[in-house]
């Protein structure tokens, strides 16, 4: 039997003030997502990533980003962070942690996690891809 679920364990934003880039005219906007990525067992004996995510987003959106299904393909795992903001190079940013919980029988099998912090109005995204190590 094959067990698969995710528990998304902290959506938080983690400034108090608006965060501003020193040097915001190289910067391509959505940002992508800085992630980290620990394998473990969990309590109950099921293989399970630890998937650590801090996502840049632009401070006029207020709600937390939403966290999409993983979805497995073959060796990657796929996970998408979703916001809406404006096109627009923002002046000021949030900083949001994520925190996931991806249980599988099927954790063995994945070699990377891909994340995107996808804009959903337009649909416009930006990803990093994260190896997965024993």
């Amino acid at each position: 039997m094959d067990l698969t679920r995710y528990k998304v364990i902290q959506n938080t934003k983690i400034n108090c003030e608006d965060f501003i880039f020193v040097d915001p005219q190289h910067l391509k906007h959505p940002l992508p997502p800085l992630v980290s990525v620990e394998n473990f067992i969990s309590a109950g004996g099921v293989p399970t990533l630890k998937i650590r995510a801090t996502l840049y987003i632009n401070s006029e959106f207020t709600q937390n980003p939403i966290v999409s299904v993983p979805t497995l393909k073959e060796t990657s795992l796929e996970i998408y962070f979703d916001y809406d903001y404006t096109e627009d190079t923002p002046e000021t940013c949030d900083v949001w942690y994520v925190e996931i919980d991806y249980y599988s029988t099927d954790v063995t099998q994945i070699k990377e996690v891909i994340s995107y912090l996808r804009n959903v109005d337009p649909e416009t995204s930006r990803g990093t891809k994260t190896g997965v190590g024993d």
